[in-house]
């Protein structure tokens, strides 16, 4: 098992069998994705921001192999300067980028987050949230600005 993974969550195909019952007070992380691989489709779920409840996510057609593989990917959001030069938050998102490929072998992606916190604060401001309410959702928010960015960029 990797440092700091879910204990639940190992995977079967290395011939690792997933843990039933405790999980020896292992932390569980805010926010878990869960697979559920079938035969024809890929059931994918997520927790909600607690980690309390999960919601199912997404359904994919399985079509085999590393197609299966890259049905599934992460996008992160890469802090540019406004003259689009890396910084060290920038070199410690591509760092965890790095360590997250080699965690999931799936694919990880890198887009300008450029000034995402300011539109996901305009949205939330034009829609009347309060300041308290803001803090609690800007960080998520925002992850919708870097996702959408990277679903406009990609060739249709």
């Amino acid at each position: 098992m990797r440092s700091g993974g879910l204990r639940p969550l190992e995977h079967v195909a290395g011939g690792v069998e997933p843990s039933r019952g405790s999980t020896d007070n292992v932390p569980v992380p805010q926010r878990v994705v869960a697979i559920d691989l079938g035969a024809r489709r890929i059931g994918v779920a997520v927790t909600d921001g607690l980690g309390l409840s999960a919601q199912p996510e997404e359904t994919i057609p399985r079509r085999g192999g590393q197609r299966d593989l890259d049905a599934i990917g992460v996008v992160l959001g890469l802090p540019l300067s406004p003259e689009g030069e890396r910084g060290r938050a920038a070199q410690s998102v591509e760092a965890f980028a790095a360590r997250l490929r080699a965690a999931l072998d799936v694919p990880v992606e890198l887009i300008d987050e450029s000034f995402s916190t300011v539109e996901a604060e305009e949205v939330l401001l034009a829609a009347d949230v309060s300041r308290a309410r803001r803090r609690q959702v800007v960080d998520k928010i925002a992850a919708a600005v870097i996702l959408k960015r990277w679903l406009e960029a990609k060739p249709r």
